[in-house]
């Protein structure tokens, strides 16, 4: 880290052995990610509860180049977070997750799940075993009747809702496989 650790203790005394964890806790997140400038701690006891004892809050704020990191754990009437160590430990968690994320998001990692093609029958020929398919976009792409999942291909209607994966055929856009979106699934 480029800035000092600050650890600040609010509603409960300082302690050396609660401080020299959350130093053996920074260090292992400032090992894990070398772009961390700077770290603050702040451990609280907020309420005393006279029949549940108390319940410690620990928030963790990381300094990165693009903005902050902030994890927070609250005790939330946790019986776990009586004890400081375990507070600690999970809001160290917590900001090893987010400092994770914010890694994956920097070198674009993210994962973006790609919504399949969708289109609304335009034209059936039974006859001929084909039909066309009128996307979003405008474009329209060309079906056989094989390639309709579950021989569903005497059930569609013109303006039926389709997923569909396209590959260009030899006179343009086809789908080899049709699915058709019932009525259990949301139409495009």
């Amino acid at each position: 880290m480029q800035l000092p650790l600050q650890i600040t203790f609010r509603d409960i005394p300082p302690s050396d052995a609660v401080e020299a964890r959350v130093r053996q806790m920074a260090e292992k997140l400032d090992r894990m990610h070398e772009r961390i400038m700077g770290c603050r701690v702040i451990i609280e006891a907020p309420h005393q509860h006279h029949h549940k004892g108390k319940h410690y809050h620990v928030r963790v704020e990381l300094t990165v180049p693009d903005g902050e990191v902030v994890a927070s754990r609250e005790a939330h009437d946790r019986r776990s977070h009586e004890d400081a160590y375990v507070a600690i430990r999970d809001a160290f968690n917590a900001a090893q997750r987010q400092l994770q994320d914010y890694a994956r998001r920097r070198r674009g990692a993210v994962k973006y799940h790609e919504t399949p093609p969708h289109g609304r029958v335009l034209e059936l020929y039974p006859e001929m075993d084909y039909g066309k398919i009128r996307t979003p976009d405008g474009r329209d792409v060309y079906f056989h009747r094989n390639s309709v999942l579950d021989g569903e291909f005497g059930a569609l209607e013109v303006g039926a809702a389709v997923r569909f994966s396209e590959e260009m055929g030899d006179q343009g856009p086809q789908a080899s496989t049709v699915r058709p979106v019932g009525k259990h699934r949301p139409a495009p």
